[in-house]
């Protein structure tokens, strides 16, 4: 069920779980009992567990505060010497 906003006449806010098929465009605010209208705004991606939603929190949170690196990601360890014991490997030339 989705999560709608409404706003009363005193600008108090809240949220409903309502079913798709509600055609209730008002309901009583529960801080002050005054009407309150639905509001139209963007769906909460942010609830989502999806690695799409990450991705858009993790975009989101790098533009304020970027994270500190002392290294290029994704570069590891240098890795070690790859070492034969294979006699014709010594006759090769070497760059």
């Amino acid at each position: 069920m989705p999560l709608y906003e409404f706003r009363c006449e005193n600008s108090h806010l809240h949220e409903l779980l309502l079913s798709m098929t509600a055609a209730d465009r008002s309901a009583p605010c529960p801080e002050c009992g005054g009407a309150a209208t639905r509001l139209i705004s963007s769906p909460a991606l942010g609830h989502l567990g999806s690695a799409r939603a990450q991705l858009i929190d993790r975009t989101e949170s790098s533009a304020h505060a970027p994270t500190v690196v002392d290294q290029v990601p994704g570069r590891g360890a240098p890795r070690p010497a790859r070492t034969t014991h294979d006699p014709r490997h010594a006759r090769l030339p070497r760059p």
